[in-house]
C-alpha cells in the first residue's frame, strides 16, 4: 500500500477536500451564530387577523423570537403562537436576510359545542374560553354530542342541512345522544325526532310532505317524531294532541 502512489494522493486529496469542507462549516457555523450578524429586524404577518388578538401575537414574538436570523427558534415560535385561541395552525418561513413571516390559519366557528366551546369547519372543537363564546355575536347552531363525536355530527349537520335547504328552513340545535339517536330543532322551533336508522330518508319523508300537511300549521307543531316505518306523529297542536301522518 505505501508503496502504491496513486493510492497514497488519492488518499492525500481526500483528507484535504475534507479538512476544507470542515473549516469552511466551522466558519459559517461561527458567522452565523455570531450575535450581532444577521440579526432579525422584523416579524411579518402575512395577513390581517380577523379573530386572533393582535396584541397577543406581538407578545408571543417579543418572548419568543431570540437569537438571529438563522438560530430563531421557528418551532417553538410556531407551538407558541398555536396555544393562541382562534389559531387552528401556523407556518412561518424566513425572507433573507433579517425577516421572518408568520401565516395564522384562523378557526372559522361552525357551531357551539356543548354550550362550552365550538366546533370549526373541519369538525375539530376548540376553545377560546367561556367569556368569549358567551360574548361572540356570531348566530351558530348548537351541537350536542359525546366526546370524539364532533366530526360525525358536523358531517350530519351538513347532510341535514342540504335537505332542509329546499324548505327554506336551517338547523338550530343537532343533538348526539348516547344511544346514537339523532335529534334536529328547525330555525321554525319545531324539533324532529329521527331516530339511529335511515336518518336522512327519514328527514327526506318529512322535506317531502312538509309543504302540503305542515307548512299551513307549522307555528303551532312542536314536535315531530319521524321513526314511523310509513309516516311520522306530530304533537303540540292547538288540541294538545298526537297526530299521526302517514
Amino acid at each position: 500500500m505505501w508503496d502504491n502512489a496513486p493510492l497514497l494522493r488519492s488518499i492525500a486529496n481526500t483528507l484535504i477536500v475534507l479538512s476544507v469542507c470542515a473549516a469552511l462549516y466551522g466558519a459559517a457555523f461561527y458567522a452565523t451564530h455570531l450575535p450581532g450578524l444577521f440579526p432579525l429586524q422584523s416579524v411579518r404577518l402575512s395577513d390581517i387577523p380577523q379573530r386572533v388578538d393582535a396584541e397577543e401575537v406581538l407578545q408571543v414574538v417579543r418572548n419568543e423570537v431570540q437569537g438571529n436570523f438563522f438560530t430563531v427558534d421557528i418551532e417553538r415560535l410556531r407551538q407558541s403562537l398555536e396555544k393562541l385561541s382562534w389559531v387552528r395552525n401556523v407556518s412561518i418561513r424566513r425572507e433573507f436576510p433579517h425577516r421572518l413571516v408568520v401565516q395564522l390559519e384562523e378557526h372559522q366557528a361552525l357551531a357551539r359545542w356543548n354550550n362550552s366551546g365550538l366546533v370549526n369547519q373541519q369538525g375539530e372543537v376548540f376553545s377560546v374560553g367561556n367569556d368569549r363564546v358567551a360574548n361572540s355575536k356570531q348566530v351558530l347552531p348548537g351541537f350536542i354530542g359525546q366526546d370524539g363525536t364532533a366530526a360525525e355530527v358536523t358531517q350530519r349537520y351538513t347532510q341535514f342541512s342540504q335537505q332542509l335547504a329546499a324548505l327554506d328552513l336551517q338547523v338550530q340545535q343537532l343533538a348526539l345522544s348516547p344511544r346514537h339517536a339523532w335529534q334536529l330543532r328547525l330555525s321554525n322551533g319545531m324539533l324532529l325526532e329521527l331516530g339511529r336508522d335511515d336518518m336522512q330518508q327519514r328527514l327526506e319523508r318529512f322535506v317531502e310532505v312538509y309543504p302540503y300537511s305542515l307548512a299551513a300549521i307549522q307555528n303551532r307543531v312542536k314536535y315531530v317524531d319521524l321513526r314511523y316505518r310509513n309516516g311520522f306523529a306530530v304533537s303540540g297542536l292547538a288540541n294538545g294532541g298526537l297526530a299521526k301522518q302517514g
